[in-house]
């Protein structure tokens, strides 16, 4: 019998590979384990990267059996989706795949300055509507220009031409460093990482039956990006978790 929703969320707390941070933990302040993922959870001093909207954790679980000398952690609101991923980690014994549940909002209460190394973010919801909630928006690069060390790449793998051409656009106007940018990355797979096409998310096999053109921006932050920007951006709005 399959598990309900509650089953899932109550084993999440169980593992030790899993770390849930809501709405009420910001309240109280930052995180245990900010500026410490990789002494005292990881405990070792390897690359750390993170999967933001990570869904089922496609990208986190085949990264890290990929590159075992890095760290890397699935960040998702949805404990449900979290749940598959972390299961996986568990079947494939990786010691270096954590999960986060908690809302990107909150990610500079959760890692301290120059403390990650990469970022991913794929299959995001291009929010259509609300422009600053796209996770490529300024308001959301200044937080991880805070998170991010110095020469860090951000990814982004995306279905959305919408948010491809939002996220160049952003890019060129703060004047960032693009690294590379494909419309169509099954179009021309030699052009880029073979990680590209190798890893294929739950949601890029649907949008690849519907005929849908899978895209790809990489890119670095210009120097000094978050020096005006506060650490903790309280943001209480939607829902809490």
């Amino acid at each position: 019998m399959a598990k309900n929703k509650l089953d899932r969320f109550a084993e999440l707390k169980r593992m030790a590979h899993v770390v849930e941070f809501g709405f009420h933990d910001l309240r109280k302040g930052q995180s245990p384990l900010r500026g410490k993922w990789r002494t005292a959870f990881f405990k070792n001093g390897n690359p750390l990267v993170l999967e933001l909207g990570c869904g089922k954790g496609e990208y986190t679980i085949a990264l890290a059996e990929k590159y075992p000398g890095k760290n890397f952690i699935g960040v998702d609101v949805k404990g449900a989706r979290l749940h598959r991923g972390a299961s996986n980690a568990l079947e494939k014994n990786l010691n270096n795949a954590a999960f986060l549940r908690t809302r990107i909002d909150f990610i500079n209460a959760l890692f301290d300055e120059q403390e990650v190394d990469e970022i991913w973010i794929t299959f995001p919801d291009p929010q259509i509507e609300k422009g600053r909630k796209r996770l490529t928006s300024p308001r959301f690069l200044q937080r991880y220009a805070h998170l991010l060390k110095p020469g860090g790449i951000i990814h982004l793998k995306t279905d959305s031409v919408l948010l491809h051409e939002y996220t160049k656009s952003v890019i060129a106007e703060e004047e960032h460093e693009l690294i590379d940018a494909s419309a169509d990355i099954y179009s021309e797979p030699s052009k880029h990482d073979p990680l590209l096409t190798a890893i294929k998310t739950t949601y890029e096999k649907m949008f690849l039956e519907k005929g849908l053109k899978i895209t790809y921006v990489s890119f670095r932050l210009k120097k000094d990006y978050a020096k005006d920007v506060t650490v903790f951006p309280l943001d209480f709005s939607g829902t809490e978790n």
